[in-house]
């Protein structure tokens, strides 16, 4: 998802992007309104701690007194007394202790009491000195679901059998949902017709809060719901829910029947599961990750075998098409890992292609499933033709592709996927076939392919939010036990929503283990190698280590790795030690660093027409060739600043590198500022992903055509874009690389593709277009960007527009870093000693060379067995530098470089005492 540095109103307005609000949303959890005493509730200021204490969040009123009371058909009153959290509790609620009163019972209600209260609504209740009720408020019971239910040792969190399975030829369901009233398991056949017994009646067990049933049958590949009948906040009433299990392994169509399945059963498998191949890697720094969606893999590839695979999983095996042989050229340079795109199953994404859109339907068929869509008014459009051809009929300057395209987004086949529905089972929109097993064939043979081919395989997560909660159709925890997996507002009891949609509580015991129970099946059941976790810091730490090591334990070189951005209502461990860049330092848990980013892209990613242009970064001219906007003078102390971000960047991001700073000072790599920030965080090479591109925001093409002067020519464009990717090879630490940007890949400018499907998210493999130009961006986040993207377009003259041999050059330069990082161990250490002892910047300080980033490597451990040193020099402005350094006539140019199909990286050149080094380029001098 999305980041903006240091504002936190920006970063929460940046991380709502890649929710989807398809097909209908609950973008906030209603307020119950009860009136009692002529008191309006409101707001649900009361928390139920644990079975000893309470606490109203708000101002304190001295010569108050406070009651629980139970909201129920049988209501009961406890008098609540003043009390005092003691240290242990304040560590647990820290955002609470600040404003409010903590409570305990007068009389203690026994544990069984209190666990049966928690089945129906519960209020605080405030009266004044005379008795009167002066308020009342609801109470948030979920820490206390957690007390009453997670601290024992024989309790819910240990249950290790949760959803359905066959056990000795019976089938067992398993369902915690401690406030629940009655269940019973709703059973169906193979073909969704009511199984016979039709419904089973779930027994529960008070000290785990799991209700159980078992049928005499295996039912294997059989279909299952729940029915529930529980108090929900949603209403303020008792309901009677259908819902899916929130373990499901498996799933119908539309994700509307849960399926019994035994993942280790040779139908669910695709021949040869059991013997693929399973690739490793020596250090967690070895790793490249090459991140795509599994749509836009093949949505655009002309050299299918047949359409039904298309934008499937099913398209990874297709050995001759243009993807899977340019994967298949990045394996041969040294590519090692393909990150998937979020692949659970997800709310946004009709899962039966006859009730859904892609671009190859006609507008005949849009219109039978949108008959509102303007396309079905507008007769100047034949209903036979295609919406692609349509789209291709605008011209590029004009707004018409982009509102068609954003009119599509609620019936197309497009979404990224950042919206859980179930955790745990592949989505069935990648499917051939979406209904029951036979999506997790197809899953698994993806998985099996790219492992063939040499890949590791690291899937995306997003355990931070679901995707709807409440009774929304795509609601499942919420509607188990309300108000328990979701984390609400300490105030209203509204479900926060800063990560975009509904946010999960993984400070809670339940859902910190279904989040690790579902990372050991896809580590274990699906072989995933690996986990990219989003928004990662508004989860706690120690969660984060735990699951690790549950996962370790299937998995042994499992790696994790996420979006460390701080910010929402966990901002700053408000509620716990969150996993966030600064906290995650020495845990080899990656996260994602913007301090490279910026430096090389510019900064203000929430930025807005003129000054996304002003926004220059090193790699796209900052001070070296500046745009209208900027000069040299105005931009030469930004530079400095960059360049020392960069050098921090290239150094793993270390906290403890030494270098000399602008101001030619010894500092460490904390002590270079990034805003209210340390540059520098990470404690092990392992904890840095660097990048300069990925799905969220711009595309490093488009990014750049924004900033580049006019002037530039095509050729240069491709230079710079090429240079930008080079110092996320080059870095230590992890390298990070968006499918696509080794080819120009363009959306058309658009800041946030998450749900505008295949026209604006095109990749072409086959090397002939970057899909520039096809459209003004739509409106909902780019409207306000039109005016400049215009005037860049018009005054670029079409030095922005490339061809295949562009494309074709871009390609093979990626291939050479890839070489050169690959086959170099220099460039890959392996612990912060190595990195602190063995690299060293030289054209630093107040004296430095602009344009020339110049990084020294000197192997003192032996870690290369065919170099001594190595000079890496960067060279960021439009003219041949050199860079004078005594003993350069010792050093060679790398041998990919030697042998690059690039004549002018052929030039660059170790002469005497000092080295060549062509524009817009990253060279690499090698001595033995």
């Amino acid at each position: 998802m999305m980041h903006n540095k240091l504002s936190i109103s920006l970063l929460a307005l940046a991380a709502i992007t890649a929710c989807s609000d398809k097909p209908s949303t609950n973008k906030q959890q209603p307020v119950v309104n009860v009136t009692s005493d002529t008191i309006k509730v409101t707001a649900a200021q009361g928390h139920f701690l644990s079975n000893e204490r309470l606490f109203y969040y708000g101002d304190k009123v001295e010569g108050v007194s406070y009651e629980l009371v139970n909201g129920g058909e049988n209501a009961v009153k406890y008098t609540l007394n003043a009390a005092i959290l003691s240290d242990g509790e304040q560590k647990q609620f820290p955002h609470l202790v600040a404003n409010g009163q903590a409570l305990s019972f007068a009389e203690q209600p026994s544990l069984s009491e209190q666990k049966q209260l928690l089945k129906a609504p519960l209020f605080v209740q405030v009266r004044d000195t005379n008795g009167n009720l002066v308020s009342k408020t609801r109470v948030q019971t979920g820490n206390a679901i957690d007390a009453l239910y997670t601290n024992g040792d024989n309790d819910a969190d240990e249950v290790t059998d949760l959803g359905s399975m066959v056990v000795n030829g019976n089938t067992q369901f398993k369902l915690w949902a401690p406030t629940a009233r009655a269940i019973d398991v709703l059973l169906f056949n193979k073909d969704k017709t009511r199984y016979s017994p039709a419904q089973l009646a779930m027994q529960f067990d008070v000290q785990t809060g799991v209700w159980q049933a078992t049928a005499q049958q295996d039912l294997s590949e059989y279909y299952y719901q729940y029915q529930i009948e529980v108090f929900h906040p949603a209403t303020g009433n008792i309901e009677t829910i259908v819902t899916t299990d929130p373990y499901s392994l498996s799933l119908s169509a539309n994700s509307e029947h849960s399926q019994v399945i035994n993942l280790d059963s040779a139908s669910s498998k695709p021949e040869g599961w059991d013997e693929q191949d399973d690739p490793s890697v020596a250090n967690f720094e070895d790793n490249v990750f090459y991140e795509l969606h599994i749509r836009d893999f093949s949505a655009a590839d002309n050299k299918l075998s047949s359409e039904a695979v298309r934008g499937k999983y099913a398209a990874f095996k297709e050995a001759d098409s243009d993807g899977a042989r340019h994967l298949q050229q990045l394996r041969q340079a040294g590519l090692n890992n393909i990150h998937l795109l979020p692949a659970f199953d997800i709310g946004t994404v009709n899962e039966v292609s006859e009730q859904r859109v892609s671009l190859s339907d006609t507008v005949a068929k849009l219109c039978e499933i949108q008959e509102s869509h303007l396309l079905c008014s507008d007769k100047s459009v034949e209903k036979s033709q295609t919406i692609a051809s349509v789209l291709q009929s605008y011209d590029s300057q004009t707004q018409h592709a982009q509102a068609v395209v954003s009119q599509l987004r609620s019936v197309d086949d497009y979404n990224w996927g950042y919206d859980p529905f179930h955790y745990t089972v592949p989505e069935g929109s990648y499917a051939q076939n979406p209904d029951g097993v036979s999506r997790i064939v197809e899953f698994r043979d993806m998985v099996q392919t790219l492992h063939n081919m040499g890949f590791r395989v690291i899937m995306d997560v997003v355990y931070n939010h679901t995707h709807q909660a409440g009774l929304e159709p795509t609601a499942v925890l919420d509607k188990i036990v309300p108000g328990y997996y979701q984390r609400l507002n300490p105030v209203t009891g509204a479900i926060e929503q800063s990560t975009c949609c509904d946010n999960t509580a993984t400070e809670r015991k339940m859902m910190a283990k279904l989040m690790t129970d579902s990372l050991v099946v896809w580590a274990g059941d699906y072989k995933i190698d690996g986990f990219r976790f989003d928004l990662m810091a508004h989860q706690p730490k120690d969660v984060m280590l735990a699951s690790r090591q549950a996962v370790q334990a299937v998995d042994a070189d499992t790696y994790f790795y996420g979006e460390g951005w701080n910010f929402g209502e966990v901002a700053n461990n408000q509620r716990f030690e969150q996993a966030s860049q600064l906290n995650l330092g020495g845990t080899e848990i990656g996260t994602f660093t913007d301090r490279l980013r910026d430096a090389v892209r510019g900064g203000g990613m929430t930025s807005a027409g003129d000054d996304i242009r002003k926004q220059q970064g090193i790699g796209n001219g900052l001070y070296t060739l500046p745009n209208e906007l900027r000069s040299e003078q105005d931009s030469l102390q930004q530079y400095l600043l960059f360049a020392d971000q960069l050098r921090v960047g290239l150094a793993a991001n270390l906290a403890s590198y030494r270098l000399v700073d602008r101001n030619d000072k010894q500092v460490t790599g904390a002590d270079v500022p990034y805003g209210d920030q340390p540059s520098g965080y990470a404690l092990d090479p392992a904890d840095t992903i660097n990048y300069v591109s990925k799905h969220d925001n711009q595309t490093l093409w488009d990014n750049n055509q924004y900033r580049i002067h006019f002037a530039t020519s095509t050729e240069d464009r491709v230079r710079m874009q090429a240079l930008g990717l080079s110092y996320a090879m080059l870095a230590q630490g992890i390298p990070f690389i968006h499918m696509g940007s080794e080819l120009l890949r363009s959306k058309s400018y658009l800041r946030d593709s998450y749900d505008y499907g295949d026209w604006f998210n095109a990749v072409d493999f086959g090397k002939q277009g970057n899909n520039y130009n096809v459209g003004l961006p739509p409106a909902e986040k780019d409207q306000q960007n039109w005016q400049v993207i215009g005037k860049i377009i018009d005054q670029n003259q079409g030095r922005d527009i490339v061809n295949a041999q562009h494309i074709s050059f871009m390609s093979e330069r990626f291939i050479d870093l890839l070489n050169i990082r690959m086959t170099s161990p220099l460039l890959r250490l392996s612990s912060v000693e190595q990195i602190n002892s063995q690299l060293r910047f030289l054209n630093t300080g107040s004296k430095q060379t602009p344009g020339l980033i110049v990084m020294q490597l000197t192997d003192s451990d032996d870690i290369d067995p065919d170099y001594q040193q190595m000079i890496v020099i960067f060279n960021s402005s439009p003219t041949t530098q050199t860079f004078a350094y005594q003993g350069a006539a010792e050093f060679s140019l790398h041998p990919v470089l030697q042998q690059s199909s690039d004549t002018l990286a052929q030039q660059h050149a170790a002469q005497g005492d000092s080295f060549r080094v062509e524009k817009f380029s990253a060279a690499v001098f090698v001595r033995k």
